[in-house]
This record gives C-alpha cells, structure tokens and sequence, in this order.
C-alpha cells in the first residue's frame, strides 16, 4: 500500500520553480505539478517511486509506491536528500545578507536548492554512460536502461521505470548503444554502490580529499566523475569546484577584469559559508540563463554588469 508523508521544509523552498530547471522526471499526467521520482532505494533491496507535492501551505507531501514496509521510510528520505530537503537552509538567506551578488541570486531563483541526481550510484553511472557522447544520447541510454532492465512501479495508474539496481546492472551482458568498456565500467560502479563504496552517508562524512581520491579509484571515473559523484550525487553542502565555469561567473558578476584562479575564488566564497555548494549552484544557473552561457576556451570573456 502506497505510504504519504509530510514535511515542512527548513528554510525558503519552492517545488514548482525547482522543477522547471532540474530533475528531467517524467511527465506526471494526473498531476503535472507533481514531481514523480523513480530510482532505485539505497541499500539496493528494491526501487520506489516517491510522487512529491507542495500545497500552498510550504509543506511538502510524498506518497511513496513499490516498497515493502522496510523500505517505505528509506525511500522517503532519499527522495528528500535527492532536492536537499535533509538539509537545515534555514541560514541560506543570511548568505545573501552578507554578498549582495548572492542575495540577487537568491530573490531571482527562489533560493533554489541543488538538484541531486537519485543516489551517488546514478550519478556514477551517468558520469560513465555519458562519456565522449552527447547529453541527450546519455539520457536516451539511462532511459533505455530503465525500461528494459529496471523495475516498473505504477503510481496513481502511471507506470514508471526506474534505472536498474546493481544487482540488475551487474547482470547485463550487453546495453544497446553501450561499448563493453563502458559496461564493464558500470559494473564496477555497481560493485562498488554493493560495497557501501558509494553510500551518500559515508562520502559526505569523509574529508573531501579522501572521497574524491576513493572516487577516482573506481574505473573510468577521473577528476571531473569523481567530484560530480561526490557534490550532484552524494550533496556535500560547503565545498567548492574549480572549474572555468564558476571562475566565468564569478568575473562576470562580480565585475572582475579577468577570470579569477581558484584561491580568489575560494577568498570571495567565503562569506558563503556554510552553503558554498549551494551558491556556486546559484552561479551555474545564472550563467547558463542570464549570463549567457560560458565563453569557449578561446572566445572573449565578457563583462558583465553587477548583479545586486
């Protein structure tokens, strides 16, 4: 028997604006403010589909499908992991009090949450899919998956397929459209979300440094798989990325001449505290709407003006 559950979430949060910028679920048809999600229930035993929903109350409500009762709490608990509702952001606006680029951000986006994917298992697995081909060949790979290999839950009559458990993955011979070193890979990711490797608990525990060194020690996951398992899959909180896309922003924003190195970068992201991942979120959204998308290694930065 489908299980709901209730939760006010700690801090500012609005589902439907969330929704409109990540996730990619499936349309809901008996209730397209829904979001449905399907994925498979850490601890690898079964998969759920969790149906959540916003009242104009603020509270956020999930009915959880497909589990039997020892699971039903887990399932809940991930799919609010999986929006960082686990989080405390109730501090998140004192942020903006302190950086006014930040608070600018907050007020547009309404204070928007990163978006992780299911568990730091799909994360891996989409790191390794996605390899050397397009974004919607990766989706269309995951959602092939899902249907052929994956179990189907059906929500409120809606059938939805969630991407296989390691226990299913492992048992793949061949994945269309998937070279043998790529499934090859994803069964050692799968190995690994079997061994606790890839526990969301256990990785936002460790020192960073030690997540990411394990992280990379897992076949065909380098630098830039390992820190998106760790930050968009397991949800470290107040960490920061070096990439060029962030230094973009940054320069942009804050109006610098040219693109910050990662110690300015670290220096200005200080008043962020305790929410660094969650503002260079922020930073990511506002670059690939408003700032126009990042510059090519070899174009021009451009100047930006001020955002306060």
């Amino acid at each position: 028997m489908p299980q709901t559950f209730e939760m006010t979430p700690r801090g500012p949060f609005d589902l439907s604006y969330q929704r409109q910028f990540f996730g990619g679920w499936p349309a809901f048809e008996t209730d397209p403010a829904a979001v449905a999600m399907a994925f498979p229930v850490e601890g690898w035993a079964e998969s759920a589909v969790v149906v959540l929903r916003q009242p104009e109350t603020g509270v956020i409500t999930g009915t959880v499908y497909g589990v039997d009762e020892d699971n039903v709490q887990r399932a809940w608990e991930q799919a609010l992991a999986i929006l960082s509702l686990d989080v405390d952001g109730s501090g998140f606006p004192a942020v903006g009090q302190r950086d006014p680029v930040i608070d600018g951000l907050q007020r547009t986006h309404h204070f928007m949450r990163p978006t992780l994917f299911h568990s730091p298992y799909e994360a891996a697995c989409n790191f390794v899919i996605g390899q050397r081909i397009s974004i919607a060949q990766a989706r269309s790979i995951r959602g092939r998956m899902a249907a052929d290999s994956g179990e189907h839950i059906t929500a409120d009559g809606v059938e939805l397929a969630a991407f296989p458990r390691p226990q299913q993955l492992l048992a793949l011979q061949t994945v269309q459209g998937l070279p043998a070193e790529k499934l090859l890979r994803l069964h050692g990711i799968a190995q690994a979300a079997l061994d606790g490797v890839l526990d969301r608990r256990r990785l936002r525990a460790l020192p960073t440094e030690t997540a990411l060194a394990e992280l990379t020690a897992l076949r065909g996951v380098g630098a830039f798989s390992s820190q998106g398992i760790l930050y968009r899959g397991a949800g470290v909180v107040d960490e920061i990325t070096d990439d060029p896309v962030s230094k973009q922003a940054v320069q942009r924003l804050y109006g610098l001449d040219q693109p910050p190195d990662h110690a300015e970068v670290l220096s200005r992201a200080e008043a962020w505290r305790p929410f660094r991942m969650w503002c260079m979120v922020l930073l990511h959204v506002w670059m690939r709407g408003e700032g126009g998308g990042p510059a090519s290694p070899r174009a021009p930065e451009r100047r930006a003006r001020r955002t306060a």
